[in-house]
């Protein structure tokens, strides 16, 4: 998914990494939080061991590690990641505290930069994929197809997009010089930094009656904003989920989402600490509008579980690529020195009992060059609801 200065290409994080959110974003990036009921809040592919005490194994060595660490006047969070780094745990992450803070700022829908998305061109340049109406880059005349090919006088063509998105976020009210380019002429903007909110669901009208609600995060009250969505929908009115590029969020919100479509019943059910439990949605959702779900590889998460919810229920027809495969469980922990480790602990699997980690989902049709147009196409033949 694209989110303002993010990547869309998911990776994973570590203490003094870029939070670019694999919103391609904190949750672009492969570390996408996606919150439990209050117990666990992220998940993340693979499985570690766990013990008889509910603590998994590297859970107990990275606490260990890190009280010593502090003990010995060094680095609590250092020392963490090391062992997260030694233990397999793929999707294992640590966080200063300063990180953490802009992790859950990230969660609240909300970002410190200049409002604008970065990828990689066609041909191997950094560009500007998107801007944000009414944020720094915006005003300062900035446009979507701009090359950005420097950041505080350092040329970028070579580096990593996340390296890209990490120099364009900072801290409030601070200020950032991009060289750009357009139809060959150079110039550069200096802009100062400040905190923009992302909008997290938005709603279009399609031919016919139609609406297309696009999901790019699973943010805090998204949830709610698709049921909004669907309930302001004409009547009878189908409904296309666009969920591509959705690296995942809060699975609270993806359970809410997933509720808009449903009256009750089983969305997803997860092993925590050894023991399975079960996610369900809310009552009172619209069980009779067509629905189709459109996805991508770029599917992750929160989002494949929405996907899983509403196809092994029959509630949408699902259209584009396989999904990412992204379906662990993750707890965070606080460290002594107040640091974060978010280490993983379970699976989840969608209602037929379909394990999503390391295989994604497959959808009914598959389609890639013109996905869009075909869902609508399916979308069309679904007629309406009763």
């Amino acid at each position: 998914m694209s989110g303002p200065e993010f990547c869309p290409s998911p990776r994973r994080i570590r203490r003094g990494a870029a939070l670019t959110l694999v919103f391609a974003t904190v949750l672009a990036t492969a570390a996408a939080t996606n919150a439990l009921p209050r117990e666990g809040e992220a998940e993340h592919p693979r499985a570690l061991a766990v013990h008889p005490a509910g603590a998994t194994v590297v859970q107990e060595a990275v606490a260990r590690a890190a009280a010593e660490a502090v003990a010995e006047g060094k680095s609590g969070a250092k020392a963490a990641e090391e062992v997260v780094s030694r233990s397999g745990d793929r999707w294992g992450a640590v966080y200063d505290q300063q990180e953490y803070e802009k992790f859950q700022q990230a969660l609240d829908g909300e970002y410190t930069g200049v409002g604008l998305w970065a990828r990689r061109s066609g041909d191997g340049r950094v560009e500007v994929y998107k801007v944000q109406p009414g944020g720094p880059a915006d005003r300062a005349g900035i446009r979507a197809g701009d090359r950005l090919h420097a950041i505080d006088g350092r040329v970028i063509d070579d580096r990593p997009v996340t390296d890209v998105v990490a120099l364009l976020r900072g801290k409030d009210r601070t200020t950032v010089a991009l060289g750009l380019e357009r139809a060959g002429r150079d110039w550069t903007r200096t802009l100062t930094r400040t905190t923009l909110s992302t909008e997290s669901v938005t709603v279009q009208k399609l031919k016919g009656g139609a609406v297309m609600i696009k999901v790019a995060a699973f943010t805090r009250g998204s949830g709610a904003r698709v049921r909004e969505a669907v309930r302001a929908a004409p009547g009878g009115a189908g409904v296309l989920l666009d969920l591509r590029g959705n690296a995942g969020g809060l699975v609270t919100e993806a359970v809410a989402a997933a509720s808009a479509f449903l009256d009750g019943g089983l969305v997803a059910t997860y092993d925590m600490r050894g023991k399975q439990r079960a996610l369900h949605a809310d009552p009172g959702g619209d069980t009779e509008r067509p629905v189709v779900a459109l996805v991508d590889g770029g599917t992750m998460s929160a989002a494949e579980l929405v996907t899983g919810a509403l196809k092994d229920r029959g509630r949408a027809v699902t259209v584009g690529s396989r999904t990412f495969g992204k379906g662990s469980v993750q707890m965070p922990s606080t460290l002594p020195d107040g640091s974060v480790a978010e280490l993983t602990v379970g699976h989840y699997r969608t209602p037929s009992g379909q394990s999503v980690d390391g295989q994604g989902i497959t959808p009914d049709l598959a389609a890639d060059e013109g996905a869009e147009e075909q869902a609508q196409s399916v979308l069309s033949g679904l007629g309406t609801g009763s």
